[in-house]
C-alpha cells in the first residue's frame, strides 16, 4: 500500500506564517502537519509515501520519501497535483491532504476499508464550525450519502431527502490497485475530450480531485464511504491553526 500526500498548495490564508515555508511545515505543538500525517502512515507500517510538493520545494527534506514537485501548481488545483503523481498510482493507494491533522484512529479506519473506492466521511461534521469565522461551514466538503453509497461530493450541501445523510470527508481517500486503474483511464480519456466546466470547476485542468470522484459516480462506479470517529481538522487559516493547537495538545 501507498500513500501520496498532496503538499503543493500556497497556503495563501495563513499570511505571515506561510512567507517563507509551505503550509504542511507549519507547527503545530512541535511537530509540523506533514511530520504527524508521515508519523501515523508509519506506525500504521505505510512506508512507500509519494509527497507532491509545489512553493519551497527544497523546504521538504524528510528521509526515505518520494518528492514530485508539482512545477505547474498554480495553474490547476488537487486533481491536477495528483495527476502529477500518477506514475505511483499502479497499488492500493490512500490520498491525503498535507493540511490535514488526524489522529490513528481515523487513519486505521481507513487502511482497513477493503471496497474499490473510498472516501472518509464524518457525520458529527457540523460541530466543527462553531466560532470558525475565518472558515465558515458553508466551505465544508461536504458528501451526501444513501445508505452505502456516495450520491454527491460538493461544498455546502444544506438539504437531503429522508433518506440520505450528510458528511464531511476530512480529506483521505482510498483506491484499491483496481480503481486507481480505472480512475486514471478515465482521467486520460477526459483529457482528450472533455471541453468547458466540470462538475464544480470551471475547467478540467482546475478541478478537485473531488470533482474527478464525482465523475465516476456519475459513470456508475460505486464510491462508499468511510465512517470515521476521531479527532482530525484541516488548517486553512490562523484561526484553524489555534483550534488544531487545542484539540492535538
Amino acid at each position: 500500500m501507498k500513500a501520496i500526500i498532496l503538499a503543493a498548495g500556497e497556503g495563501s490564508r495563513m499570511g505571515k506564517l506561510t512567507q517563507n515555508i509551505p503550509k504542511p511545515l507549519v507547527m503545530v505543538n512541535g511537530k509540523s502537519i506533514i511530520e504527524r500525517q508521515l508519523s501515523i502512515l508509519k506506525q500504521n507500517k505505510i512506508l512507500d509515501v509519494i509527497i507532491v510538493t509545489g512553493s519551497y520545494n527544497e523546504k521538504f527534506n524528510f528521509k526515505n520519501v518520494v518528492y514530485v514537485n508539482d512545477l505547474e501548481h498554480k495553474k490547476h488545483d488537487t486533481l491536477g497535483s495528483l495527476i502529477t503523481a500518477r506514475d505511483y498510482m499502479n497499488d492500493e493507494i490512500i490520498i491525503t491532504y498535507a493540511d490535514q491533522i488526524f489522529d490513528e484512529k481515523i487513519m486505521e479506519s481507513v487502511i482497513n476499508f477493503k471496497g474499490d473506492i473510498g472516501i472518509a466521511v464524518d457525520l458529527d461534521w457540523e460541530k466543527n464550525y462553531v466560532d470558525r469565522d475565518q472558515h465558515p461551514k458553508s466551505e465544508a466538503e461536504n458528501i451526501l450519502i444513501n445508505g452505502n453509497e456516495i450520491l454527491e461530493i460538493r461544498k455546502n450541501i444544506s438539504a437531503c431527502k429522508e433518506n440520505e445523510k450528510i458528511g464531511e470527508c476530512p480529506g483521505l481517500v482510498k483506491f484499491s490497485r483496481k480503481a486507481s486503474k480505472v480512475f486514471l483511464d478515465k482521467y486520460s480519456e477526459l483529457e482528450i475530450s472533455h471541453q468547458g466546466k466540470f462538475h464544480n470547476a470551471p475547467s478540467l485542468e482546475k478541478a478537485l480531485i473531488s470533482d474527478m470522484i464525482q465523475e465516476l459516480i456519475d459513470s456508475e462506479i460505486n464510491v462508499e464511504p468511510i465512517y470515521i470517529s476521531g479527532k482530525w481538522c484541516e488548517i486553512d487559516t490562523p484561526q484553524d491553526l489555534e483550534i488544531a493547537r487545542k484539540i492535538f495538545e
